[in-house]
C-alpha cells in the first residue's frame, strides 16, 4: 500500500498512453509531502494498476454528444487511491488533487477531442482484518 487502481473503459485503448499515465500517477505520488515535509507514501510500496472495461455503459449510450458534434463514443476513467491510515485531512486531499491533475493533463488531449469523464477517490485502508481463500487449484498440485 498504497495502490491507486483505475477503471476505465475499454474504448480508451486507442486515445491514450494508460502504461504512461500509470507512470506518471506513481511519479505524482512521490511527490506528496506530510505536514514535516516527509513523503507520505513509500517508494517501493507504491503501485498503479489499470483495467479496461470491455463491456461498459455511460450516460445516455452517446445521443447528446452526437447532438453536440462529437462521436457519441463516450469514455470514462476511475482512480480510487488506498492508502493507509493516519494522514491528515489535509495530505488525502493534497493526494487527491495531485492525481487529478496529474491525470487531467495527461488526458487532456483525450478531453479536447471525446466525451470523457474523470473521477479521483482516495480512500483508507483501516487495517486488514480478515484474508479468507479458497481454491480448487491447490488440490490438482497436491497430488504429485
Amino acid at each position: 500500500m498504497p495502490h491507486v487502481v483505475i477503471l476505465y473503459t475499454g474504448n480508451l485503448e486507442s486515445c491514450t498512453d494508460m502504461s504512461g499515465l500509470c507512470r506518471k500517477l506513481a511519479d505524482t505520488m512521490q511527490t506528496v509531502r506530510a505536514e514535516d515535509g516527509s513523503q507520505v507514501f513509500p517508494t517501493g510500496g507504491t503501485r498503479v494498476f489499470a483495467y479496461p472495461a470491455p463491456h461498459y455503459a455511460v450516460a445516455d449510450g452517446g445521443a447528446a454528444g452526437m447532438a453536440a458534434g462529437g462521436d457519441g463514443n463516450y469514455g470514462f476513467i476511475y482512480l480510487n487511491l488506498r492508502m493507509g491510515r493516519g494522514r491528515s485531512d489535509a495530505v488525502k486531499k493534497q493526494a487527491g488533487d495531485a492525481l487529478l491533475q496529474c491525470a487531467k493533463a495527461h488526458l487532456q488531449p483525450v478531453f479536447d477531442k471525446h466525451h470523457l469523464g474523470l473521477t479521483v477517490q482516495v480512500d483508507e485502508a483501516p487495517g486488514q482484518v480478515y484474508d479468507g481463500k479458497h481454491s480448487t487449484l491447490h488440490p490438482l498440485f497436491a497430488k504429485h
